[in-house]
Formats: C-alpha cells, sequence, structure tokens
C-alpha cells in the first residue's frame, strides 16, 4: 500500500514496484488508508509523513495498535530529514524510512528486506498461537510494544478495558523477582530481553482446575508426609506403610498427625478420600 496526498509524484516507484511482482493500492490519505486496511492486509505500507488531515504519524499508531495489522512494516516516505521528524516516524511504530524524491531502486532494496523480517514473525506468531500461546512484547515503560493475535484476543476479554498491561503484571515486573506469573486465568513468563529495552512475555491460558490451587499442593507436606499419605489413599493400615517405608507404625502415626494438620482434616478417612480425589 501507498499512501500519499499526490501519488502522481510516485508513478515511477509504483511502476517499479508492480514490474517487480508487487500488487500496488493506493490511498491518497490516512482516512482513505485505514478504510481500504478493513478489506485489504498488505505486505508493506508506504507512508506519506505528512499530509492533510490526519498525519502519517498518527496513521502508523493506528495501525500498530490493531492487533491485525500491527505486523505489517511501515517504512515512511518524508521530505523531512530534521533528527525530531524522523525519532517520531520510528516511535510511532515505523521501521524504516526513504527521503523525497524517493528513489525506485532504494524503495525495493528496503522493501525486500523488511517483508522478509515481517515474514518471519509473522509465521513464528502464527505457529505461537496454533500452539496455544500468545506473545507480548513490552518497551522499556512496560508499554505494549507488540502483541500476536492471540495475547489481544485473551487481553480483550480477560481485561476489558485496560489499556496496557494490568497493575498486577506491571508489579510483577517491577519486582523482578520471579520469571513467571500466575494470574487466575492466564499464566505469563518473562522471555527476557528481545531488543533495546525491550522484553517478550509469553502467555498461556490456565485452565478452570489450574486456576484454582488444590489442598495438595498449597498443603506444604514434606517429601515424607506425601509418601505416607499416598499409601493410606491406597488403603494400606498403619503398619503396612511403617513394612513399606521401613518405619515404625509410630512414627508413621506422628506423620499423619501433620498432614491431618496440613490438610484441614480430622479423620484418616478424610485424608485418604482427599488424596484420592486429587492424586487421581
Amino acid at each position: 500500500m501507498v499512501v500519499d496526498d499526490v501519488p502522481q509524484s510516485l508513478g515511477p516507484v509504483c511502476q517499479a514496484l508492480e514490474e517487480h511482482g508487487y500488487r500496488v493500492v493506493v490511498a491518497r490519505d490516512g482516512e482513505s488508508a485505514l478504510a481500504r486496511l478493513e478489506l485489504v492486509s498488505p505486505d508493506a505500507i508506504l507512508l506519506d509523513a505528512l499530509m492533510p488531515g490526519l498525519s502519517g504519524f498518527e496513521v502508523c499508531r493506528r495501525i500498530k495498535a490493531d492487533a491485525a495489522l500491527a505486523h505489517v512494516p511501515v517504512i515512511f516516505m518524508t521530505g523531512l530529514s530534521e533528527t525530531p521528524h524522523i525519532v517520531e516516524g520510528f516511535e510511532s511504530g515505523g521501521v524504516d524510512y526513504v527521503v523525497k524524491p524517493v528513489r525506485a531502486q532504494e524503495v525495493l532494496a528496503r522493501l525486500a528486506t523488511h517483508l522478509r523480517n515481517a515474514r518471519a514473525v509473522r509465521l513464528a506468531r502464527d505457529a505461537l498461537d496454533v500452539g496455544g500461546h500468545g506473545v507480548l512484547v513490552i518497551d522499556a515503560q512496560q508499554r505494549i510494544a507488540w502483541r500476536s493475535p492471540q495475547a489481544a484476543a485473551w487481553m480483550h476479554e480477560l481485561y476489558p478495558g485496560v489499556d496496557g498491561l494490568p497493575r498486577a503484571w506491571r508489579d510483577w515486573l517491577a519486582e523482578g523477582r520471579s520469571s513467571e506469573h500466575a494470574s487466575p486465568s492466564l499464566h505469563v513468563r518473562n522471555l527476557g530481553a528481545v531488543g533495546l529495552g525491550e522484553q517478550m512475555l509469553l502467555l498461556q491460558r490456565r485452565s478452570l482446575e489450574a486456576a484454582v490451587p488444590s489442598r495438595l499442593s498449597t498443603a506444604a507436606l514434606t517429601p515424607r508426609e506425601a509418601e505416607v499419605l499416598s499409601w493410606v489413599a491406597k488403603g494400606k493400615t498403619n503398619r503396612d506403610v511403617a513394612d513399606i517405608l521401613g518405619m515404625s507404625p509410630r512414627t508413621v502415626n506422628k506423620h499423619l498427625e501433620h498432614v491431618f494438620e496440613k490438610l484441614g482434616v480430622e479423620t484418616r478417612a478424610a485424608a485418604a478420600a482427599l488424596a484420592s480425589r486429587e492424586l487421581g
């Protein structure tokens, strides 16, 4: 897609693109570009930085805010080579820029590189989504820089109206003491740095059962207590357990007292029933 308020000036560029196998869609302003993007998903966008109405920078921000289009590389075309404008282009989500008058061979070379990178990212994103995972990339200010469609869908479903990361996630990242965070519905793992000041978060949906911790998992049984309980759940008597584990029946009984207290039950039958249910 080529977006420019004077598309006639880009005739040679569009012709060169078509000669190299590209199909070119032209928009004359930001509004019409966004409208066309509801119908097509281009491989790349050549975007004029300064146009009447919506500027190219604002159009780019809107594109990057759409999870379905965020992977599309945006290359700015600008007659402005001052540093502030270049910086604004990159901050709005652009991957590159060319200075007008635009040279066709330069555009073709840059497009080839960015399309190759974008396709690799898209394939990786689709593979993750098919595998039941979602991905978020966040910047140094904990803003979402990129997200896979699966991650976007989960965030929209589970945190409606939340702009950016949930507060609990920001606190977890700020603490930096653990690489994993478990919310009621999502398991989040910090995969570490993936770029300058950026981190990648891997998301996985938690089942309802996994979201509710079992009594056994929170009881903090010692390994020996767990062994005793597992044999009790199998219907073994204290003497049987003592013979199996090589200890006295009195010691077995002492372990069971601790197990009852930690599980919050009062009888051997209740402990055995709980263990049978949760251990399968």
